[in-house]
């Protein structure tokens, strides 16, 4: 029996699902049974993963049902002691099994063991650096806030905890990987690999920049998070609703930035403030940018607002540096 079993819910992955797989099978830990489920695609999904030659490998198809549903089909059909998932546009690193194993060894209390995420484009290109925070022991309070674990293709967990706490919500689309961690944190404590060891690929048109979708899931997750958490934690409440909005602020600027978007962004902006005023002070340079990208786009045409833009910045290093 294998050490790790890994999940790969695949649908419509052609253009991405083998050097996802192909960073599966790089891990230095070998020790693994690779799970696909082929999530009803309609395009040459199957092929290119049948292409694929490894006695690891296992491939199951079935009518497309989702993200989630599609874990719980690769849950129900791992036979290891512990579980990883892995979107099928995302990458890993060669070491992130063995390190994640090993954390999880050394703790044996811990029932999830994560790492820190990089973001790449559609090209595999680097983008920038994840928000590489270190939390660990119970993170039930910080989940409630913030998913720094940022992505489920992140962690690698104990499949009895999985089983305990009832796999993923499959009436989530979104943040259904946040909903299921913040129910793990308030079980079991988490350990931290700390360094880059998920490359996770964004795309204008994957669910994260699906931004009204995502609002209303994550607000979902929120309310019922803070119905289950104790009193003396509902004072955070607050706190998430504007880290939501902070990043779907944030989600929504990296995009184009036509006149809908912004209207969009300036209430996210809005929202933030509202419940959370402290943003203005603590990250005010940031904030007056932002202000100013979302009245141009609002006011004014694309090349004035990109001009504006630049001699903001610029002075904004000046006053940095004098």
């Amino acid at each position: 029996m294998p050490v790790i079993s890994v999940v790969i819910p695949a649908y419509n992955a052609s253009k991405t699902i083998q050097e996802t797989i192909e960073s599966v099978l790089n891990q230095t830990f070998t020790d693994f049974e690779l799970i696909v489920i082929n999530d009803g695609s309609q395009d040459t999904t199957l092929n290119v993963v049948d292409f694929i030659k490894d006695p690891r490998l296992r491939v199951f198809s079935y009518p497309n049902a989702g993200v989630s549903a599609s874990r719980n089909r690769g849950l129900a059909k791992a036979t290891s002691e512990y579980v990883s998932f892995l979107d099928s546009d995302d990458l890993w690193t060669p070491d992130k099994l063995e390190a994640q194993l090993q954390a999880l060894q050394a703790n044996p209390q811990a029932a999830v063991a994560y790492s820190w995420t990089d973001y790449i484009d559609e090209f595999g290109q680097f983008l920038y650096p994840g928000n590489h925070l270190t939390v660990t022991g119970d993170v039930y309070s910080e989940l409630l806030v913030n998913d720094f674990l940022e992505n489920g293709s992140n962690p690698l967990i104990r499949r009895e905890a999985l089983r305990e706490v009832g796999g993923f919500d499959e009436s989530l689309f979104g943040p259904e990987d946040w909903e299921l961690f913040i129910r793990l944190a308030a079980r079991y404590p988490f350990v931290v690999v700390p360094r880059s060891q998920i490359l996770y690929r964004l795309s204008t048109t994957s669910i994260s920049f699906n931004l009204s979708r995502q609002e209303t899931q994550c607000l979902q997750v929120i309310e019922r998070a803070f119905n289950q958490a104790p009193e003396s934690l509902q004072y955070l409440k607050l706190r998430s609703l504007a880290n939501l909005y902070q990043y779907l602020l944030f989600r929504g600027l990296a995009g184009p930035l036509g006149q809908q978007n912004a209207l969009a962004a300036a209430r996210c902006l809005w929202h933030c403030v509202k419940y959370d005023p402290a943003v203005l002070r603590g990250r005010s340079r940031l904030m007056l940018i932002v202000s100013l990208k979302i009245v141009a786009a609002i006011l004014l045409p694309p090349q004035l607002t990109s001009a504006l833009l630049k001699a903001v910045k610029k002075d904004s290093g000046k006053t940095v540096t004098h």
